[in-house]
């Protein structure tokens, strides 16, 4: 029987989609690629594929997972495999470069952006926001890797000549404009199949690392969940969330062949959206869902139970 293949390196990330896959009885198989081999003279087996492989797996240890994980989908593309999130997600998934360049292509407003390689040329690029507060962030990140403000160009040399300077994996760190909001928050837009599923308001007046998934609020300063429970939820989907700039986040998607997508926004003063962040690894906060009534995973189990239906006719 033709199955659901499910590409990734965090099975914590992914226990959630499996139990959502066996309660609607879909078979599958989850393939690790932390590690392992492809044999390029082999047909691969039959089904549906579906990537959650993520920028940020180096922070697990999984350093060559994306290399690992790109070989694998190309050999499964040039076999003719449905590849859902396939390689051109995986390209925008490891680098905000190819993110921002392609938002713009689409009229997406990202903030100003200066990618730099080397100490020297950090410093240079920071030069051009002279008066202005502004970001550092990585390139290929994930979970708010790297993420500092700085309000003047002498805080970010101290920063980066200094012991505490985070080196990007790729060696390309990104200074970014900062944009302030009125209230200190974000919003998340979630795709499956392409198309909106909900947004979720995010508090960031703890910091950066806006990572919702359960796995990442154990132990995590600035992860939603601690021993007490806030007064206001780090996470809150909105309810009749309506912004026009969904349509040409979706027009974005599907011009990359992405399937499932959480992408970022942000509000400055007079209510201009700039947008930094498509993350094609996306994961759901249970609170939030709960409360609201509404389940990523199950959307998404149920997406892949239909395009598996398509090449396997035999699910109910």
């Amino acid at each position: 029987m033709k199955k659901v293949y499910i590409i990734h390196e965090n099975d914590e990330w992914t226990n959630h989609l499996i139990k959502r896959l066996d309660e609607l009885e879909v078979p599958y198989e989850t393939w690790h690629l932390d590690q392992g081999t492809v044999n390029l003279s082999e047909t691969p087996p039959e089904g549906i594929f579906y990537s959650r492989m993520s920028a940020s797996s180096h922070t697990r240890g999984h350093r060559y997972a994306p290399e690992l994980a790109a070989s694998v989908i190309a050999w499964l593309e040039r076999h003719g495999r449905k590849v859902l999130n396939g390689s051109r997600a995986l390209q925008l998934e490891v680098s905000k470069v190819a993110q921002y360049l392609e938002l713009e292509a689409h009229g997406v407003k990202t903030p100003k952006t200066i990618a730099a390689a080397g100490t020297e040329q950090i410093l240079q690029a920071a030069e051009q926001f002279s008066g202005q507060p502004f970001i550092t962030k990585h390139n290929r990140a994930g979970k708010g890797l790297g993420v500092q403000l700085f309000h003047s160009y002498e805080g970010l040399k101290d920063y980066v000549l200094g012991p505490d300077f985070e080196e990007p994996v790729d060696g390309i760190t990104l200074i970014q404009q900062y944009i302030e909001s009125p209230e200190s928050f974000i919003t998340r837009c979630e795709f499956v199949g392409g198309k909106f599923v909900y947004a979720v308001r995010v508090d960031t007046s703890e910091g950066f690392e806006l990572c919702p998934a359960d796995a990442c609020q154990i132990g995590d300063l600035f992860c939603p969940v601690g021993e007490e429970t806030p007064a206001k939820p780090k996470f809150q989907i909105q309810q009749d969330f309506a912004e026009s700039i969904i349509e040409k986040y979706e027009q974005v998607l599907a011009d990359n062949n992405i399937q499932v997508a959480g992408i970022e926004f942000i509000k400055d003063a007079d209510g201009t959206i700039y947008t930094y962040d498509i993350n094609t690894n996306t994961n759901y906060n249970s609170d939030a869902e709960a409360a609201a009534g509404k389940y990523g995973m199950l959307e998404l189990a149920k997406f892949l139970k239909s395009e598996l239906n398509k090449v396997n006719p035999v699910l109910v």
